[in-house]
């Protein structure tokens, strides 16, 4: 009984001596009768060798508990139920929780599956129902700023067991719950961004069966609406973790579908579009999928053609009639066309950081919609803008010529060609105006970056520079300083080499041109580069060799006097001594121009032999051999992606030129060749198409398309024009007036089977 005293004097203080060290507290008792609330479930007729053995499988600490679930040993947690009863613990306490990132027992048993089993989560589940603690167990997440919100039901979908997930789901895990550490952040470094939901993880490992699962389970269903941090639904996390390889995209599009038809399936109402919700940047998934330049995927989205009847509807393309090798194929414009604001087309246009941007403007019906915008209206009004410009660089160029020579400012005399060399100097310095106005809105939707210059080109930036130049050189010339001459001409000849600029207008000039400026900001500026530093490097060099001090003779009395020998010496050309004229000079033997009658003054003419021999062989013989040889490798190796540029630089055009139509005019001037097309089980639902004619050689169809049309010969009778047609009036003004007032009947309809 002494020995027993101890512990009711220790009672009050139990619990506190617990927290700190609970197996020191239980070890300094060996031989002390356990007190009434343990007594009753330990046996005392044990004997003295075992009760401290006995004793110590009945003391749990953390460092225990955790040490049975990483191993999967269940035995070591025999009598944990009735520790935490008698203590008044659970097993989400402080004392069984990491407290560096709140880990329990939980998440450390299903961090440690052995092919797939861990025989300690069983009975960490049925520990925490009868201690009333179940839901806090099962949706306890770490608190760590690197792993915060990930939960039991995260780690179980991370580890592929699909067991464990329906377990957890069914004892009340929360499949909302948002694991938004810094590990699952898109670019964060090391880590891995799913959209921080249970259900996006299982979308984004390939785990279509969990993914059923949580979406038709009857006890809590995913909700496919719900969105992470960053405002992105499971959908807009495929699009992100899409990565354009053939292996990846197919397991990306499989899900992809996976979930639109099993959402559809389960409702049947349609309330909600699951391809309509936007992320926090008012992007959905298909126009993140062009943002992002997911190629693969963002043709699958475009393609998408379903043949079940409970399905179709979920299509972005459905087949009209086949004829053989011919498919007259209907594609939904929604999101794509440009009366949408942040259409699909102005981001992959305007977006000067998408990767793979001209070949996904190659891509159904976006190809086939900018034809149809080119043909229709914008080569007229390309054609317009061309004529008007050469106008103006006819007027700018007389006003520089005929400029008046003396003190600017010039009066303006009574004279009628005074007047009109007055008129042409304000319609050049308007132009300049209007030219600068227009480069920095372009500039302000689209920023210019040196990358998007490969693509893009630098016409912008070089009416930009005519621009500002110009009007600079009109501050000048107003505050009668001659130097505007300079500014001048140089404007004048910026706005002849921006003539090149219309060649977009012609596919073979266009290609030229995409070539010429490829070559120029890639094989001429590396050339350049080097170029430069053996420039300048043998120009110092030849500089500090020369000698041009006067020869001092020293006389009979012993003094220095001046003497340059029997005849004065008599400078008849500049000589090397100026870093300016050896500049030139050594430029003119780079192009074959130089002069070889060298000067006598140099202190070592060995020396400058050797350096002018040795830049001759680095320049002229190597760097310009060099360039000639990969400017014709450029032209080999861009000459296929030169049309898919000039196809960019073409719609960049386009969507310009419609930004700049009057919305009136703009509203009229949607596709001829598109139908409206109205579901059978939603006629509230009908979405426009547009109407694309391929060819497939590898693709024979036999059956008829959506719409049901038997004969395409009746359809192809009733369009307004034919494509021939068309083409052969791309430059005439009137049709686009007569295809606008055609343009105000209404729309074709049809109705989907």
């Amino acid at each position: 009984m002494d020995a027993g005293q101890p512990s009711d004097k220790e009672g009050p203080n139990k619990g506190h001596e617990e927290e700190g060290n609970s197996l020191d507290w239980l070890l300094k008792k060996d031989s002390e009768i356990i007190p009434a609330p343990m007594d009753t479930n330990v046996s005392l007729s044990t004997q003295n060798t075992a009760s401290n053995d006995g004793i110590r499988r009945e003391a749990f600490t953390r460092e225990r508990v955790f040490e049975a679930a990483s191993h999967g040993d269940s035995s070591q947690l025999a009598g944990l139920l009735h520790f935490l009863r008698v203590n008044e613990k659970r097993l989400t306490s402080p004392e069984f929780t990491d407290e560096t990132n709140g880990k329990t027992a939980l998440l450390k048993a299903l961090l440690n599956l052995k092919d797939g089993r861990n025989d300690t989560i069983e009975i960490f589940l049925d520990i925490a129902e009868k201690t009333g603690d179940l839901e806090n167990l099962i949706n306890a997440s770490y608190r760590d700023p690197y792993y915060r919100g990930q939960t039991a039901l995260h780690v179980a979908i991370e580890r592929r067991s699909f067991d464990h997930v329906k377990l957890l789901v069914q004892k009340g895990a929360d499949v909302q719950a948002k694991a938004n550490g810094k590990f699952f952040q898109r670019n964060a470094g090391l880590g891995f961004y799913f959209g921080e939901l249970p259900l996006s993880l299982a979308a984004c490992t390939n785990q279509p069966n969990i993914v059923s699962f949580l979406m038709e389970n009857t006890h809590r269903k995913a909700d496919l609406t719900d969105k992470d941090s960053q405002g992105n639904t499971v959908l807009h996390t495929l699009v992100i973790i899409a990565d354009n390889t053939a292996e990846n995209t197919d397991m990306i599009v499989r899900m992809y579908d996976e979930i639109l038809i099993q959402h559809n399936k389960l409702e049947k109402k349609r309330k909600v579009q699951l391809e309509t919700i936007e992320n926090n940047q008012g992007l959905t998934p298909l126009k993140l999928a062009a943002k992002l330049g997911k190629i693969g995927l963002f043709r699958h989205m475009l393609h998408r053609e379903f043949t079940e009847e409970e399905t179709r509807p979920l299509s972005r393309k459905f087949t009209e009639w086949v004829y053989g090798p011919v498919h007259s194929s209907l594609y939904d414009i929604s999101s794509i066309e440009t009366n949408e604001h942040n259409s699909v087309l102005e981001i992959i246009v305007f977006g000067s950081e998408i990767p793979n941007r001209p070949e996904m403007l190659q891509i159904e019906p976006l190809r086939s919609l900018l034809k149809d915008k080119w043909d229709r209206f914008a080569s007229k009004i390309f054609l317009m803008n061309f004529l008007v410009y050469l106008t103006y660089l006819i007027i700018f160029t007389t006003v520089a010529f005929y400029r008046k020579e003396g003190q600017p400012p010039f009066p303006v005399e009574n004279v009628p060609l005074d007047y009109l060399r007055c008129i042409g100097e304000l319609i050049s310095v308007f132009g300049a105006v209007w030219f600068f106005y227009k480069a920095i809105t372009i500039f302000r939707k689209n920023r210019p970056n040196f990358k998007a210059l490969y693509t893009d080109g630098f016409s912008d930036i070089l009416f930009f520079l005519q621009a500002t130049l110009l009007l600079i050189c009109t501050i000048l010339y107003s505050c009668g300083r001659r130097e505007y001459v300079g500014l001048l001409v140089v404007s004048l000849a910026l706005a002849w080499i921006n003539v090149l600029y219309y060649s977009r207008g012609s596919k073979q000039m266009g290609m030229y041109n995409v070539m010429m400026q490829r070559m120029i900001l890639g094989d001429i500026l590396h050339f350049l580069c080097f170029y430069g530093v053996f420039l300048f490097g043998f120009s110092a060099a030849i500089v500090a060799l020369i000698d041009d001090s006067p020869v001092f003779k020293k006389l009979a009395n012993g003094t220095r006097g001046r003497t340059f020998g029997v005849e004065p010496f008599k400078c008849k050309k500049p000589t090397y001594n100026d870093i300016r004229f050896t500049t030139l000079e050594l430029f003119k033997f780079t192009i074959g121009m130089g002069d070889l009658e060298f000067t006598d003054h140099v202190q070592y003419k060995e020396v400058f032999y050797v350096l002018l021999i040795l830049y001759i062989v680095l320049t002229y013989i190597l760097l310009l051999n060099m360039l000639i040889a990969l400017m014709g490798n450029t032209v080999e190796r861009i000459s296929k992606e030169s049309e898919n540029i000039w196809n960019l630089q073409r719609a960049l055009t386009i969507l310009d030129l419609e930004r700049s139509l009057p919305r009136a005019l703009m509203s009229k001037l949607n596709p001829e060749v598109s139908k409206m097309v109205c579901f059978r089980n939603h006629p509230d639902e009908c979405r426009k198409f547009f109407r694309v004619e391929e060819m497939n050689w590898r693709q024979w169809r036999s059956d008829v398309g959506v719409t049901r049309e038997e004969d395409p010969g009746n359809h192809m009778m009733t369009t307004p024009e034919s494509d021939e047609q068309t083409r052969g009036n791309m430059w005439k003004l009137s049709p686009l007036f007569e295809r606008i007032r055609a343009r105000r009947r209404q729309p074709q309809q049809s109705s989907f089977p």
